[in-house]
């Protein structure tokens, strides 16, 4: 039965994947040191854009949207002008209008709408939302079967009507929820791929606080974050002192681990019979590394190595001090000398007169 068990937790299972394009936009009155307008396009649930009304400027949150935007002006351009001009002015006049609607003069007040697509890739199957919140409640939603606008609370329904009417926004709002949004999607998966679907390989370091601490094997940069890290002895996986530690993200993208080893009751000669072993999914061979003494890094100060610089150091310090208290020496001596032979004739005959 446990086997069984773990086949069934091994074996890849195939399933439909669900992709989804979302544009959230939240506009502000009356909130101070924030935006009064901010958009963000999220892919798979992974934020890719963002852009707001102090910065004026698309930003691209993955370096292969960063990519993608170069090599594809017009998506660049469409997406200023969406941010800087366009969406901002709409979603002033729509809180204006909410406001006024709600005699609402002052204070402190929010819309947001979330839009976008899903997509199943196995089916085929499309849809498209469009909703809207106010105040922090969920308050009017497009119902593409009906074309019609669902007013989520009583006040809405108002404005739900007036919308209703606005047939030309309504059609508009279906072309590009069912047909412009999923060109949109598959182009940015297809793209995202040559990215998402790479493998990067880490560097492998061992590393040791002190003597008395585990020796861990880290490993860094390495992408994506489906990856296994153990210790061996003599080839056979190691299961006790061993401490594993989790896969954390770097700056750039890329991910880091280690694994821990205790080595307190493992004989210096017996250290050679150890190995770390780093192995990424998907890429066939396993990185190896040898525990060797000489090859691990540490905080500790190697004596060894540091005897001739201090030895050297001490040598001219004692030299230069010697140096110093010969020359004071030699002064003090001179000072108190007896006038050479030559001074003492010319002082001889300074004090006897009489013989020159």
């Amino acid at each position: 039965m446990k086997k069984f068990l773990l086949l069934l937790l091994f074996c890849p299972v195939s399933s439909p994947v669900k992709h989804k394009l979302k544009f959230l936009i939240t506009a502000s009155s009356g909130v101070p040191n924030f935006p009064e307008f901010v958009a963000a396009a999220v892919v798979d649930e992974v934020l890719v854009g963002y852009c707001d009304t102090k910065k004026k400027i698309v930003e691209p949150k993955q370096d292969w949207v960063k990519t993608f935007l170069e090599n594809n002006p017009q998506q660049l351009e469409f997406y200023t002008q969406r941010c800087s001009e366009i969406d901002p002015n709409f979603f002033k006049a729509r809180i204006d209008n909410f406001k006024q609607r709600f005699n609402q003069s002052g204070g402190v007040h929010i819309l947001q709408r979330m839009s976008g697509c899903e997509w199943d890739d196995e089916t085929g199957e499309v849809n498209g939302f469009n909703r809207y919140g106010y105040d922090g409640e969920d308050f009017l939603a497009l119902n593409l079967k009906t074309s019609t606008w669902i007013a989520v609370k009583p006040e809405a329904v108002i404005i739900k009507q007036r919308w209703d009417a606005d047939i030309s926004r309504i059609k508009y709002n279906e072309i590009f929820l069912t047909q412009m949004c999923l060109e949109w999607l598959k182009m940015y998966l297809d793209y995202s791929k040559i990215f998402l679907l790479r493998k990067d390989l880490p560097s492998v370091s061992l590393l040791q606080k002190s003597p008395s601490s585990p020796v861990s094997c880290h490993a860094t940069g390495f992408y994506p974050d489906r990856a296994m890290m153990f210790w061996r002895k003599d080839g056979e996986e190691l299961h006790e002192d061993v401490d594993l530690g989790e896969i954390l993200p770097n700056h750039d993208g890329s991910f880091q681990m280690s694994v821990d080893l205790d080595l307190s009751s493992v004989p210096a000669e017996d250290w050679r019979r150890y190995d770390c072993v780093f192995h990424l999914s998907g890429v066939e061979d396993h990185i190896v590394t040898k525990l060797d003494k000489a090859e691990i890094r540490t905080n500790r100060e190697k004596p060894t190595n540091m005897t001739i610089p201090i030895i050297a150091v001490v040598v001219v310090l004692a030299l230069v001090l010697l140096a110093v208290i010969g020359v004071r020496v030699y002064r003090k001596k001179k000072a108190k000398c007896p006038p050479s032979p030559d001074n003492s004739v010319e002082l001889s005959e300074n004090l006897n007169p009489e013989s020159k």
